[in-house]
């Protein structure tokens, strides 16, 4: 038997589980079992869990066939349970390191039968708010146990399950269970801390407390919330039902006080309670208090707190709602200063470039009060950079089945000669540009459009993204010296909320993106549309390919594919193309691709060409290059994922990746999960050729497992699958082979 049985019930927390699978499995305390509840989640969270259970006994795997909620789930963890402590912690929160060994002392000491923990919480935007503790215990209680009506301010601490291990044995006689609904916490907290002889309280922070910018249930508009009056009830008739608890009846004014509390608080909450709905809550509060209304009176709070208690005894509701409306405009009031401060003065900027720039944006703003083009689709790639990716792939697929779609492309001035024959384009930064961006019905790119661009009734945005995401990306990046010191997350997010679509590669992607972009787009996990060519292509159509760039029919062309490193401007990895060139013999032939972010810098590439060896950094589509290639030398590049759709060798070159993960963070550690051999020096990559080990058993082996996790829908339709959802508004299918 564990000392504590962890319950987590699952559900659509795909962005967060294994940063919370992880906070409970990797302290430095084992003596625990984890029982994951996936209560019929619909994303990616039962394959985790099961890559989870396979790989560590200590998790229990519990599959339910239908959603039963987030009370129910936690019912079956816990008769599943075999702790002496049951601790219930939710999918998408997690513990703090070190916090379980200090938990196991305190609990092996004591004996409690609940013990209480801190936590904090942790805000979408990396910020963090204390909880109530030190307001409540302003002086440390220590390791002594307590009854509650010894100490009854404890009910102002947070009434949630994940703040308390609850002994096992204590909760099974108790009878406890959780109740179905919202607000389940309610009913279950309280009559805990009512019938527990022993509590504790550890003055340790132990959880951090996610606050989601989207997903979160009690953030969600509607009726469900009314559930609460329901969880209160269970409360009341909890003292009624067991009046010989400790003080259990001393404790109703405090616990009425508590309820109406809650009550205002979820009232107050503007994501909520809808307006339409705000009177008849209140009437449900006013009924509530004349119900449960302790018959000795209670002690109501001071202040504004107490002014709205008493609004609620007399049923004042135009009262209430007017006082709220004074407070409201106060702080609209105080944000618009703040903001206006914010600003501070313009920048100064030449006359002419300001003149201009004012002129463009005028016509802007008048064109957004022109209709919306009902067939205008306006397309961009890599910042304007030309015809490529995911938005070539879908403009294509797009000409063939949508034809009524218009495709108009985004090119920058530097880079129009690149624009195939016969394609529509408007230059970055004119008159016809502002027209396109504001008059278009679709928008698709695979990075933001700028942040002058305002998203209008009735048109849809389209981020295709541009590869599987190995280093961190959006506000995870807030948590890495290079992102948190130059990236403004506010204006990030702003553009992230005009996204209608988000194209997805693979179910990894659709978990990262879920936490790194949190916002209401939705997702469409379809596979990669510039992966179908990859699929597509015959084999004269490589033969050329592979022709025109000078390899012969028995070459071993090797593709060498580095990313960028933000922090470190100019850096080349080491390598000798002339040492590979001799590991490869006399068939080889090398060819180099430095990433596309330094196509402006004045001295090229920086990649030596000559003899058997190449410099493609100019070439386009890189599909080709893939197409051409036998084998893919890359790091921490999203080309791995692209390439292994051809079922082909890829070598991870890492010479920098304890550097690289501290300064830029990755979501996973492609040496441990690579897609064939792996080398973290130069002539570790040498000996990978020399040795053969490119094209061993186990380099395969590791290359099937990641197409197998990565490459499922890159089965040559992903572009159709967008176009029908996007365009046509028709099913995109339910998984690879399906276009609906």
């Amino acid at each position: 038997m564990a000392l504590i049985s962890f319950v987590v019930p699952v559900h659509r927390v795909q962005g967060y589980l294994r940063e919370c699978l992880d906070s409970l499995l990797g302290q430095a305390f084992d003596d625990v079992e984890v029982i994951a509840v996936d209560d019929c989640s619909p994303d990616a969270s039962p394959e985790i869990l099961t890559g989870y259970a396979g790989r560590d006994p200590r998790v229990r795997l519990v599959r339910l066939t239908g959603n039963v909620g987030l009370g129910p789930a936690r019912n079956v963890g816990l008769d599943r349970a075999t702790g002496e402590y049951v601790w219930f912690v939710d999918g998408d929160d997690w513990l703090t390191p070190g916090c379980l060994p200090v938990v196991a002392e305190r609990l092996r000491a004591t004996r409690p039968d609940v013990l209480l923990v801190d936590h904090v919480r942790v805000h979408w935007d990396d910020s963090v708010t204390r909880s109530a503790l030190r307001d409540v215990h302003p002086e440390p209680v220590g390791p002594e146990t307590f009854r509650l009506r010894d100490r009854p301010e404890t009910v102002a601490l947070l009434h949630t399950a994940w703040n308390k291990l609850v002994r096992r044995e204590f909760l099974v006689s108790l009878g406890l269970r959780f109740a179905p609904g919202w607000y389940e916490d309610v009913s279950f907290s309280y009559p805990v801390l009512l019938a527990a002889g022993r509590i504790g309280l550890l003055d340790r922070v132990c959880v951090n407390y996610r606050q989601r910018r989207a997903g979160a249930i009690t953030r969600t508009p509607g009726d469900r919330h009314f559930d609460v009056f329901a969880q209160w009830e269970r409360v009341f008739r909890f003292l009624a039902d067991h009046p010989a608890a400790a003080g259990a009846q001393e404790l109703r004014p405090v616990l009425f006080e508590r309820m109406v509390w809650h009550y205002l608080t979820v009232l107050g909450n503007g994501e909520r309670i809808a307006p339409e709905l705000r009177a008849a809550f209140f009437d449900r509060v006013v009924a509530e208090h004349a119900r449960w209304r302790p018959p000795g009176g209670y002690r109501a709070p001071d202040g504004v707190e107490g002014l709205k208690h008493r609004l609620v005894a007399a049923g004042r509701w135009r009262t209430f709602s007017a006082l709220r409306g004074v407070h409201q405009a106060g702080g609209t009031a105080r944000r618009t200063v703040r903001a206006a401060r914010r600003r501070g003065a313009p920048v100064l900027r030449g006359a002419a470039r300001l003149t201009r720039d004012a002129a463009l944006l005028a016509g802007y703003r008048a064109e957004l009060r022109r209709p919306v083009d009902p067939t205008l689709a306006v397309y961009a790639a890599y910042w304007y950079r030309g015809y490529a990716c995911n938005p070539a792939a879908i403009h294509a697929a797009a000409r063939r089945l949508a034809p009524h779609v218009r495709g108009l492309w985004i090119v920058r001035r530097d880079r129009v000669d690149s624009m195939p024959p016969g394609l529509e384009y408007v230059v970055a930064g004119t008159a016809a540009y502002f027209r396109a961006l504001a008059r278009a019905r679709w928008l698709v790119n695979n990075v933001n459009f700028p942040d002058h661009l305002r998203k209008r009734p009735g048109t849809l945005h389209v981020q295709t993204h541009h590869g599987t995401p190995v280093k961190v990306m959006g506000l995870d990046q807030r948590r890495y010296p290079l992102g948190a010191s130059g990236m403004d997350f506010a204006a990030l997010l702003r553009r992230v909320d005009r996204w209608d679509f988000s194209i997805s590669s693979n179910s990894f992607s659709t978990q990262m993106w879920e936490r790194a972009y949190p916002a209401s787009y939705t997702t469409l996990e379809v596979g990669y549309p510039r992966n179908d060519r990859l699929v597509n292509a015959t084999a004269d159509e490589v033969a050329d390919l592979r022709a025109g760039l000078g390899a012969g029919p028995g070459e071993r062309v090797v593709l060498y594919a580095p990313t960028h490193r933000e922090h470190l401007p100019g850096y080349r990895p080491p390598f000798d193309s002339h040492q590979l060139l001799d590991a490869l013999g006399p068939g080889g032939r090398l060819l180099v691709r430095s990433h596309y972010f330094h196509d402006r810098e004045p001295d090229g590439s920086g990649w030596p060409s000559g003899d058997r060896v190449t410099d493609v950094s100019a070439y386009e589509p890189v599909e080709d290059l893939y197409l051409a290639a036998d084998v893919l030398v890359t790091d921490y590049s999203s080309a791995m994922f692209d390439f292994a759709v051809l079922d082909r060798p890829i070598v991870v070159y890492a010479p920098d990746l304890a550097a690289y993960r501290l300064a830029r963070g990755v979501y996973f550690d492609v040496t441990e999960e690579p897609p064939g051999a792996v080398a973290t020096t130069f002539p570790g990559l040498v000996d990978v050729f020399r040795s053969g080990a490119v094209d061993s058993p186990a380099a395969t082996g590791e290359r099937q497992r990641f197409r197998a996790r990565f490459c499922v829908w890159d089965d040559g339709r992903a572009a159709e699958r967008v176009v029908r959802r996007v365009f046509l508004n028709e099913p995109a299918g339910d998984g690879p082979g399906d276009v609906g």
